[in-house]
């Protein structure tokens, strides 16, 4: 039986904890930083849990 492959476009969004949570970049940092309070755009610049639901099918494209 051939090996699984991981799905690249998952690997590059999402990584896994040591405990085995997978964290992604939050959105909203890309443009229009300037009307952006920087209270917010400290927040947003930290990674974040993804969330339950979406994590069962991350973990399914990781291979994990």
């Amino acid at each position: 039986m051939p090996k699984m492959k991981t799905n690249s476009a998952a690997k590059k969004r999402v990584r896994v904890t040591g405990t085995g949570k997978l964290m992604q970049a939050g959105t909203g940092m890309r443009h229009n930083l300037e009307h952006k309070s920087a209270h917010k755009r400290r927040n947003l610049s930290r990674d974040q849990v993804l969330a339950t639901a979406q994590s069962k099918n991350f973990r399914r494209l990781l291979g994990r």
